[in-house]
C-alpha cells in the first residue's frame, strides 16, 4: 500500500515538498516500518528521523502505532515550543490567525456574568535573541502550523486546564502565522474565573507552557544574513494525547 506523509518546518525544508509517499506492505505496518521507509526512499531526511515526532490521525503516535493507507499521517519536529459551551459556563476561543489580534476582542468572548478577572500572556517578537545558533538580530519570524491538529490540541489543553483547575471559566489560545514583525503579537493565552483566587495565574502559566509543548506551531528566526527554524527540546508521547476522562 500507499501512504501519504505531511511534512512541516525543517522537514518540509529538507524533502523540498509539504507530501511525500512511501510503499509499505499491507499487513501489519507501523510507524517504525514507515520511518524505515521514509529513510530509504528519501535519504535528505534520515539524519532528521531519530528526534522526529509523528501523528496518526492528529494523535501523537509511538513507534508501534498501527498505520494504514487511509490514515492522516505527518511528521515534525518539536513544537517551538471556537467557542463551546461545555457542561455549565466554560468559554473557549481557539485561533490560528495570519492577522494581528485584538486581545479586547478576545477578552469579551471570555467575559460574562459570572467572570470577575481575566489573566493573560502576550508574546511578541524579540529583535535581538542572543541565542546560540541565531541571527544576531531578528528581522521577523515565520510561523507554520500544522493546522487542523493544532485546534485540536489548543481544545485539549483548555479540557486540561479545566480538569485541574474546575473553577477556571474560560480558556483562550490564540497563535499567529506567517511572517510577524518585531515587536507585533505572536502568541496569547488567557484564563477566566469568578476572581483571581480560583487558579487563573496558574492556568494561565499552564497554558502557555502546554501550548509550547504539544501544539504542532514552529517558527523560522529571519535574520539578516540567514533564517533558522527553532525547535523545542519536549517530545510528545502518547501520553500527551487526551484520554477518555479528559486528561492528558
Amino acid at each position: 500500500m500507499e501512504i501519504e506523509v505531511r511534512l512541516f518546518a525543517t522537514l518540509k525544508d529538507r524533502a523540498g515538498s509539504g507530501r511525500i509517499r512511501v510503499a509499505l506492505p499491507a499487513d501489519s505496518t507501523t510507524v517504525a516500518k514507515l520511518l524505515d521507509a521514509v529513510a530509504a526512499d528519501y535519504p535528505a531526511l534520515a539524519p532528521a528521523l531519530p528526534s522526529t515526532l509523528v501523528s496518526v490521525n492528529r494523535s501523537f503516535a509511538g513507534h508501534e502505532t498501527p498505520v494504514s493507507a487511509a490514515d492522516e499521517v505527518a511528521l515534525f519536529p518539536p513544537v517551538s515550543g471556537g467557542a463551546s459551551d461545555m457542561a455549565g459556563l466554560f468559554l473557549t476561543h481557539f485561533a490560528l490567525t495570519e492577522e494581528p489580534f485584538d486581545i479586547e476582542a478576545i477578552h469579551a468572548r471570555l467575559s460574562g456574568p459570572e467572570i470577575g478577572a481575566i489573566v493573560s500572556f502576550t508574546g511578541f517578537v524579540r529583535g535581538r535573541t542572543r541565542r546560540e545558533g541565531l541571527p544576531t538580530e531578528t528581522l521577523q519570524l515565520d510561523y507554520e502550523a500544522y493546522e487542523s491538529m493544532a485546534m485540536e490540541k489548543m481544545a485539549q489543553i483548555a479540557d486540561e486546564i479545566r480538569s485541574r483547575w474546575p473553577e477556571v471559566r474560560g480558556v483562550a489560545l490564540v497563535q499567529r502565522l506567517g511572517r510577524v514583525g518585531v515587536g507585533e503579537h505572536t502568541t496569547f493565552v488567557a484564563c477566566a474565573g469568578a476572581h483571581r483566587d480560583v487558579g487563573i495565574f496558574e492556568a494561565a502559566r499552564y497554558g502557555i507552557d502546554r501550548l509550547k509543548e504539544i501544539v504542532p506551531v514552529w517558527k523560522k528566526e529571519i535574520g539578516a544574513d540567514r533564517s533558522v527554524w527553532v525547535e523545542g527540546h519536549y517530545r510528545p508521547t502518547i501520553a500527551d494525547n487526551l484520554n477518555e476522562d479528559g486528561e492528558g
